[in-house]
């Protein structure tokens, strides 16, 4: 598996000035743009054919890149015909993923649909297992990460990413600052929380979740019941400004993902300050 020696800043799918072009056109702009990698966006099915797939490995001797599952996944789904098409589609994003040298997936496991938590924890876990079991028989190398999610609605706050990262070898978090903030509606945005996350992380899965990260990051809306929707930066109350010297004081490596809306320029928003402290 990748190592890394910094933190890097990727975006969300290809920079938003790429056009209709495709893949070559999306990193001659994140060159240009001094930006680290992306996240390629398997949101509404998971496709990219060989050649794409090939281009952007042979990218990754220069860039990070990082693969987001589809939307309509739901580990605990009230029929079995979905559970197992869920299960498949997070297979599916870490096959093709891992062949366009990707080192990490993320994707929103589940929706309690009104079961208790234990509940919906056992049977993401039982899922998570078939998935991991797959992976593990086909020899795919790369991290599965469930992400923290923005709704109470969706399982997947800290705690439970956190523990199901520590039953499985092939399992971490991917740590999603700005769902932590919506789905506590309005918590998680002081230095001081930010480093609780952190601490946590690095004290309950191991040192090698902050230097092997995986996070996203955005200016959010949100209302009571959680995430509304994304927002630029400077348009949003997310404190990024204290987010950033968090991660710069843990020793964060690996990659965070920029969401908002005009992801180049948020993108290197964040690496600028970054570099800057």
């Amino acid at each position: 598996m990748k190592k890394f020696d910094k933190l890097n800043f990727i975006t969300a799918g290809m920079p938003l000035t790429t056009g209709k072009g495709s893949y070559p056109a999306a990193f001659d702009v994140l060159k240009e743009m001094n930006l680290d990698g992306m996240e390629l966006e398997f949101v509404h099915g998971v496709r990219m054919n060989n050649e794409h797939r090939e281009f952007v490995k042979n990218k990754t001797k220069d860039f990070v890149v990082t693969a987001h599952g589809p939307f309509y996944i739901n580990l605990n789904s009230k029929e079995a015909d979905k559970i197992d098409a869920s299960v498949q589609r997070i297979i599916d994003t870490a096959s093709v993923a891992s062949q366009a040298g990707a080192f990490s997936i993320t994707y929103h496991a589940a929706f309690y649909m009104g079961a208790d938590k234990e509940t919906v924890y056992n049977q993401v876990k039982a899922q998570t297992a078939r998935i991991t079991d797959v992976l593990e028989r086909e020899n795919i190398k790369v991290w599965v990460r469930p992400e923290t999610t923005g709704k109470a609605t969706q399982w997947g706050d800290l705690d439970e990413i956190i523990r199901l990262s520590n039953e499985f070898e092939q399992v971490l978090p991917c740590i999603d600052f700005s769902h932590l903030h919506a789905r506590s509606a309005g918590e998680y945005n002081t230095y001081d929380e930010f480093s609780r996350v952190l601490e946590k992380l690095g004290k309950e899965v191991g040192q090698y979740a902050i230097e092997n990260f995986h996070g996203h990051l955005a200016g959010i809306e949100y209302t009571a019941k959680g995430e509304k929707q994304h927002l630029n930066l400077e348009n949003s109350d997310m404190n990024y400004k204290d987010l950033l010297k968090v991660l710069k004081e843990f020793g964060v490596k690996g990659a965070l993902v920029c969401e908002s809306p005009n992801i180049e320029g948020d993108c290197r928003l964040l690496k600028d300050y970054y570099y800057s402290l």
